[in-house]
Order: C-alpha cells, then sequence, then structure tokens
C-alpha cells in the first residue's frame, strides 16, 4: 500500500505535503478528500482531483475540521490517495432527500457491495438529515454484524446548515457514500475513546421519541438538564457541548456518549444526534482537555502497543464538541495518536457531526458522539 497527501487552496492549487517513494497517481485506488463546506462549493476540487488520479474513486465530504498528517487542523482541503497493491475497493452513493427510506438505502448497499471477500465497510454520511442511529442499525441488519463498519457524519465548521458529500462528483447536499474493502491481505484496527466523566446519578428515560428525549424519571429533561448545567444553563444551546450525556440501552451493554442539537423551551425536550430509547439509562458528562487528550491516546493504544511496522493508513474521526471543548489544544489529541502509531502511520481525518465504528462487544458498528474514533488500516 501507497499513500500520498495534498494539501488543496482557495484558488484550487495542489501542494503534496506526504507521500511515499514511487507513488503514482494513475494506480491510485481510493481519495479520500475533507475541507470546509464553503471551501468545497467554493473550489470545486473533483475535476482536478480526477485529472491527478484518473483510474480512482473519489469521495469528497464537508467538515468541521479536516486534519493533516502533520497532525494540524488545516485551512485547506487534505486530500488523502491510496493505492492498494493486494485490495479492492468498490464504492456506492445514496441520496437521502431523494429517498428518505432507509430501508432502501440498506438494500442497495447489499446489493451493491455484499460479497464473499468484503472484509469492512467505511460510511461517510451527510450529517443534517440523517439520523444516525436508524443509519447504524440499517447497517448492521443488512450486513448480519458480520462486518465492521466505520466512518462518520459529515460536518459543517460550527454553522449545523448544511453538510455535502460526493462520490466522483463535487460534493452536494444529502448523500451517504459507502466504500467496500476486499480480499484477503487487508487489516484493519478501530480504537474509540470520549473521555469524559460522569457526574450526577444515572436515572431512567421514561418518554422520549428516537433521538427526542421529553422525561427522565418525572422530570422535564430540560428542566433536570438545567438544574445540572447551574449557571451553564443560561448558555444553552452553544454549552451543551461541554455536558453530553453518556446512555445504555439496558445493563447488558456498553454506554455510548450523545450529543445535544438542540433544545426546545416549551416542549423541555432536548434532541441528540442519535436515539434515546424509552427505558434506557442516561447520565450527565463533563471533560476537561487533558482527560480528553488522553483519551485520544488510549483510542490509538487499543489499536497497537508499538509503533506500525507496516506502512498504513489512520483514519481519525473526532468530534466537533470535542474541537470546541479543547480550543487551542486540539491539535495535540492528534499528537500523541501521531506519537503511538510512527512515522510509518499517516494520519488523515475529520471533525464531525457523529462517529461510527465497531466497539469492542459488538464486532458491527456503533455511533459514537465526542469520541475521538479511529481506524488504522494496511496490507499485510
Amino acid at each position: 500500500m501507497k499513500l500520498q497527501q495534498l494539501l488543496i487552496n482557495q484558488s484550487n492549487e495542489q501542494r503534496i505535503v506526504s507521500s511515499n517513494d514511487s507513488f503514482d497517481g494513475k494506480n491510485a485506488d481510493l481519495i479520500l478528500a475533507f475541507g470546509q463546506r464553503t471551501l468545497l462549493e467554493d473550489v470545486n476540487p473533483y475535476q482536478k482531483l480526477r485529472s491527478s488520479f484518473p483510474n480512482a474513486q473519489i469521495v469528497i465530504c464537508s467538515s468541521s475540521g479536516q486534519i493533516s498528517d502533520q497532525c494540524t487542523i488545516q485551512k485547506e482541503i487534505v486530500a488523502t490517495a491510496i493505492d492498494f497493491e493486494k485490495t479492492t475497493v468498490k464504492t456506492c452513493e445514496f441520496d437521502i432527500v431523494d429517498n428518505n427510506d432507509i430501508n432502501d438505502l440498506g438494500k442497495m448497499m447489499k446489493d451493491k457491495l455484499s460479497a464473499s471477500d468484503l472484509k469492512s465497510i467505511l460510511i461517510l454520511s451527510e450529517g443534517t438529515h440523517i439520523n444516525g442511529t436508524e443509519l447504524i442499525n440499517e447497517l448492521i441488519k443488512q450486513t448480519d454484524k458480520q462486518i465492521p463498519i466505520f466512518g462518520g457524519l459529515a460536518g459543517d465548521e460550527y454553522s449545523f446548515e448544511k453538510t455535502i458529500v460526493g462520490l466522483n462528483h463535487d460534493a452536494t447536499a444529502g448523500k451517504i457514500v459507502a466504500i467496500g474493502f476486499y480480499g484477503n491481505n487487508i487489516r484493519f484496527g478501530f480504537g474509540s475513546e470520549g473521555g469524559w466523566g460522569d457526574f450526577g446519578p444515572e436515572r431512567e428515560v421514561t418518554k422520549s421519541d428516537k433521538n427526542v428525549l421529553y422525561k427522565i424519571g418525572d422530570r422535564y429533561a430540560l428542566d433536570l438538564y438545567k438544574e445540572y448545567l447551574g449557571k451553564y444553563a443560561e448558555e444553552l444551546p452553544g454549552s451543551s457541548l461541554y455536558f453530553p450525556l453518556s446512555m445504555r440501552e439496558n445493563g447488558g451493554t456498553s454506554s455510548v456518549v450523545r450529543t445535544i442539537l438542540s433544545i426546545d423551551e416549551d416542549k423541555k425536550s432536548m434532541t441528540f444526534a442519535g436515539n434515546i430509547p424509552v427505558g434506557s439509562s442516561v447520565r450527565l458528562m463533563k471533560g476537561n482537555t487533558d482527560k480528553l487528550i488522553d483519551a485520544s491516546a488510549n483510542a490509538a493504544a487499543h489499536i497497537t502497543k508499538e509503533p506500525s511496522l507496516h506502512t498504513q493508513l489512520a483514519l481519525l474521526v473526532s468530534c466537533v464538541g470535542r474541537r470546541i471543548v479543547l480550543g487551542d489544544r486540539v491539535e495535540e489529541e492528534l499528537e500523541v495518536v501521531k506519537d503511538i502509531f510512527g512515522d510509518k502511520t499517516m494520519l488523515c481525518g475529520f471533525y464531525s457531526y457523529g462517529e461510527i465504528s465497531p466497539t469492542l462487544d459488538n464486532v458491527a458498528c456503533e455511533l459514537h458522539n465526542q469520541t475521538m474514533t479511529i481506524a488504522t488500516l494496511y496490507e499485510a
């Protein structure tokens, strides 16, 4: 496997910042390009990328910060090219605006990607129209929980207005792209950590509708949330990124983090990036920068205990909420990952509206919020 990474500026000029020896753009199989939504709309980088990588599958995704191998959040578009030696990729695209039937999405993915040598699926989904939990549940159903699935929901800086994704064309709204990896030589590693600490008691959800939470115990959700936030309640909804919720669907499942997207003062409800089912248990969380950075290191350490001996790619999908909370220290969570993997690993990725990764007790995938989620891939 050979890798190359480019930065693309406002004038659609490309600059190589990292590359393996003898990399040839004509042999590239897959391009992953991440950029701020308005920059992607201004630049329209697809045709320039196509001229550089004529035979590749090109995926373009908007972000809330694009990650480069230099451990920085770049202002430019970051495009990473992958030349596989022994692995095949297949791709497909679905428009959730034209057809919001999530079952049709699952059927199309199964028809296009299912094969005996399918090893994993990368999902890059628009992040404003999709219910992340319903997307994950459909993917798990169509793969019978046998195929690891990773990726994330596209971002839009801090605007939450529109996200765009594209497969072999410039990115547009409403698209979901799936990439399948095939063959006996491709290897994957997965890690995901939050670093947020629980506080307050665990409470039962008594009224909800998918991702809208109405009541916790006998209290209106928003009233209880404000009570715990104290002075930070005056800064809602912005301050909610500092205080996500952990959720367990039942006593036998591990907890996941849920980000609050909006609040409704009239209904005293909160809307989350993923479902909060009735009967699940929730608990408030808070974090500090040191613990968030440590969690990024732990996510990498789950995958490898020493720097990789292989040339590999590490796709980092972190949450926009983490970027906001970490502030000027945000690049430290990238640096600790690079330190663990070493120089033979190239970093790429983006800050998202939701992270998708397998969990230790579920081979398929789970929707995460407020985590650093890492997927590594290399060829044996």
